[in-house]
């Protein structure tokens, strides 16, 4: 209780002279605006800040470069390789076409007929091999069931028995697959 008579003066003390206050907690009031109120260190950090997120936009615009830069090359990269992806079929084919010419003029000579036969069923075999160890494989059609997302319905015929109703029953043109892709959807007629 002894404080009660104190006052503020007393209590944080005076000046020399005993007329001023040893600070003056008023004494930013007089200052307009607010940069008195700013801390230098503060400031350093901004200045920080603002330094990482130019580094990092920076970082940001090279790796968007050089993302586009790899988009472009891949696109180029796919077109070549989808350009030269058929040459390697084609050369494997030349080998057959060559077979074919030679079976031709074997054909057209008079006495060769049962051995033209032969020659032909061994170019088709050639031929069929070559295909295979390139991927393509023929689809197996016939009496299996009707499926929109690899057959293609060209006419629906009566089913000779009710068992094959919804079936395939002839293949009008073969359909095939390459690597389990399929390149060619089979033409089939359809038992109703």
């Amino acid at each position: 209780m002894e404080n009660e008579g104190r006052n503020f003066e007393e209590e944080v003390g005076t000046s020399a002279n005993g007329n001023e206050p040893l600070f003056d907690i008023n004494a930013d009031s007089d200052v307009p605006g607010s940069s008195h109120l700013n801390d230098p260190l503060e400031k350093k950090e901004t200045d920080k800040l603002q330094a990482e997120i130019a580094e990092l936009k920076d970082k940001y615009l090279r790796q968007a470069a050089e993302f586009d830069n790899f988009r472009r090359r891949s696109a180029r990269e796919r077109i070549e390789l989808n350009q030269t992806a058929g040459k390697d079929i084609i050369v494997s084919l030349l080998d057959v076409l060559d077979d074919c010419d030679r079976a031709q003029k074997q054909l057209e000579s008079a006495g060769a007929a049962a051995a033209g036969a032969e020659g032909v069923m061994l170019i088709f075999n050639k031929f069929r091999n070559i295909l295979q160890a390139k991927g393509v494989k023929a689809m197996e059609t016939i009496h299996t069931d009707f499926n929109p997302d690899i057959h293609e319905a060209i006419t629906e015929v009566p089913a000779p028995t009710p068992a094959l109703a919804g079936k395939v029953l002839d293949e009008v043109q073969k359909g095939y697959y390459l690597n389990d892709k399929i390149i060619r959807f089979a033409k089939v007629v359809v038992g109703k």
